[in-house]
């Protein structure tokens, strides 16, 4: 049996064996591969929400003082900075932008990080007596070892790669030469994990770029560390429990594992890197962990209650479920995976950033006033930046016989194919807003290829026209829907997906409640639109919302270019739901961030349908 034919039988056998769709045969799913940050620029709402990021928060941070001088000081017994993301975010965020002065904060970042680094490879914040064993130091040390790779891997930068090595030898040398020792305040395994979450995708890193077998060797056989041993089993916090910075209970740093294994997966391919991945897709689809929004976690934790108010949809685990959604998606060639996705990106992620996007939130409440975060340090805003500078390379990907589009935005992308030929896609679309996309293809000579094509799970039928011919109706289903012919320059291809309005079914804490959705975006009562209602209404959520009432959208901009809003009939909490219908209530996208609720009541429940995204076969 030669060594494809194994790789493909070991492949198909784990999605098997994890319930997810396996590639059968050559061809039938191909993997697909992210393009190059430099061959694809963005426009619509992602790249509106990409610029802003750049030049409103990541141009404007005070580097100095908030990033860097810690790292010069050295004087600190715990604590955390995030540096390596901010390098990992804004090394992409140069390759994706051209900007120069990107570019130039990456190489001060970069330079600067390097000349704090000690004899020794240690680069961090912490007094020598408390460096890898003190809280979080680990952790911070990762994600420079994955910022410093993540140089060389885009800007060729070796002196980035030696630093990135240095450090990470450095690590492991500690670490080896202690092997039962466990860093971390508690001194126990499972809360482990939560200080040096990071350190497996970084070393796995280091090692597709090295090949150098002992980064390997420390994620897979490390006694301590084994990355393919962990499988842990999903917990939630109790009422009155302390809280846990620990693997099963941590939604961020299960996902984060996950992920690493996911990453091992692709060196290694063995069925039980799977079974984690499976686990947080069951809960969050089946066991009623995923939120309407699209994101997860109470407290930072695994939660099933469907609570909408407090902590919830922390910014890390928001980035991280987009993380491994992308990684599922390209093993397995399923669009599911782009649904949830995509949910996760219009509603929790891009609510966690201010209109102008200077500002963010460390955790992104549906019920209740949300509140934006205080510092530009610690893990979720660094997170936020680092999947914001990744999401070009989730709109399109490439594979052997041609192109997968999974985000419909605005954008122009070169693929290579094979040969040396290549094909530039340019959408043109003002998605979500609508659902009509027009996609034009231009190979690098006239050629056949496969385009496939997402059909979300919420257009129960869109249409399709290539070229001007008829229109062929198209459905979500288990694949990409795929178009299979010769290309030639100029071919368009015009999608249309309906967004008819639609009451999601609440589930849980939202039992007998529905939340309103169109398209990918779910909306909100705000307080910029409703305040005059909201003095009298002390529980919007109570509100009974008469659907015969909804009308077309309008266009509503305070929000975002082309953002759109509804007015609706609602009766008072309470009130007979009888004619005449008192109040008028104004529905706004998720990202409004005066947004107070998300779930209401109806006068017949019968017109809400099931989440399309959970208790769904594969």
């Amino acid at each position: 049996m030669n060594h494809y034919l194994s790789y493909l039988l070991s492949f198909t056998s784990a999605f098997a064996a994890v319930n997810l769709p396996a590639v059968a045969a050559y061809g039938e799913a191909p993997m697909m591969k992210p393009l190059r940050l430099s061959d694809i620029k963005v426009g619509g709402e992602i790249g509106r929400r990409l610029d802003i990021t750049i030049n409103n928060n990541l141009l404007a941070l005070d580097v100095e003082n908030a990033f860097l001088l810690p790292f010069r000081q050295r004087n600190q017994a715990s604590g955390y900075i995030g540096l390596g993301k901010l390098i990992d975010a804004t090394v992409r965020f140069a390759a994706y932008s051209s900007d120069e002065r990107v570019l130039a904060l990456k190489n001060r970042l970069v330079t600067e990080a390097i000349r704090t680094q000690e004899p020794d490879g240690y680069i961090g914040i912490l007094l020598p007596e408390s460096r890898l064993w003190g809280v979080y130091d680990i952790h911070e040390m990762s994600y420079l070892v994955l910022g410093l790779t993540s140089d060389y891997v885009y800007f060729g930068e070796d002196a980035s790669l030696a630093a990135a090595k240095k450090l990470a030898d450095f690590i492991i040398a500690r670490w080896s030469a202690e092997p039962s020792r466990i860093p971390g305040p508690t001194g126990e395994r499972a809360n482990m994990y939560g200080v040096t979450t990071g350190l497996d995708g970084a070393l796995l890193t280091l090692f597709e770029q090295t090949n150098e077998q002992r980064y390997l060797d420390f994620c897979t056989k490390f006694d301590l560390y084994k990355l393919g041993d962990w499988n842990s089993t999903i917990k939630m916090d109790e009422p009155g429990m302390p809280y846990h910075m620990d693997d099963e209970r941590h939604t961020y740093i299960f996902m984060a594992l996950c992920v690493a294994q996911l990453q091992l997966h692709d060196i290694q391919p063995e069925p039980r890197l799977l079974t984690q991945s499976r686990q947080a897709l069951d809960f969050l689809t089946r066991r009623d962990g995923l939120l309407i929004s699209g994101s997860c976690s109470l407290n930072e934790a695994w939660h099933d209650s469907q609570t909408g108010s407090g902590n919830v949809s922390e910014s890390c685990a928001t980035a991280y479920l987009t993380r491994l959604m992308d990684r599922l998606l390209r093993k397995t060639g399923e669009p599911r995976f782009g649904d949830l996705m995509e949910r996760a990106l219009y509603n929790a992620l891009f609510a966690a950033q201010s209109p102008d996007g200077r500002s963010l939130r460390y955790f992104c409440a549906l019920e209740g006033n949300r509140a934006y975060f205080d510092r530009d340090t610690f893990c979720c805003p660094n997170n936020f930046r680092r999947i914001m500078a990744e999401l070009p390379a989730m709109v399109c990907y490439r594979s052997n016989d041609g192109l997968t589009v999974n985000l419909y935005t605005e954008c122009t992308a070169t693929a290579e194919i094979e040969d040396g030929r290549s094909v530039t896609i340019r959408q043109e679309t003002d998605y979500p807003s609508s659902g009509r996309v027009r996609i034009v293809l231009t190979p690098s000579e006239t050629m056949e290829f496969c385009l496939r094509l997402r059909i979300p799970g919420w257009c129960p039928q869109a249409t399709l026209v290539i070229n001007g011919e008829p229109a062929v109706p198209v459905h979500p289903g288990a694949s990409f829907h795929e178009i299979r012919r010769v290309w030639t320059p100029g071919d368009a291809v015009t999608l249309d997906m309906p967004m008819p309005w639609r009451f999601v079914r609440g589930r849980k804490a939202h039992e007998g409640r529905a939340a309103l959705m169109r398209g990918p975006v779910v909306y909100c009562v705000g307080a910029a639109n409703n305040a005059e209602m909201l003095t009298t209404c002390e529980k919007p959520g109570d509100l009974v919302i008469d659907p015969a009432s909804l009308g077309t959208p309008v266009e509503d901009t305070a929000f975002r270019p082309g953002g759109r809003k509804v007015l609706v009939k609602a009766w008072p909490p309470n009130g007979p739901a009888t004619e005449p219908v008192p109040l008028d209530v104004v529905l706004t996208e998720f990202v409004d961030p005066t947004g107070v609720t998300t779930h209401f009541r109806l006068a017949d429940v019968t017109n809400a349908v099931d989440d399309e995204l959970v208790n769904r076969q594969p």
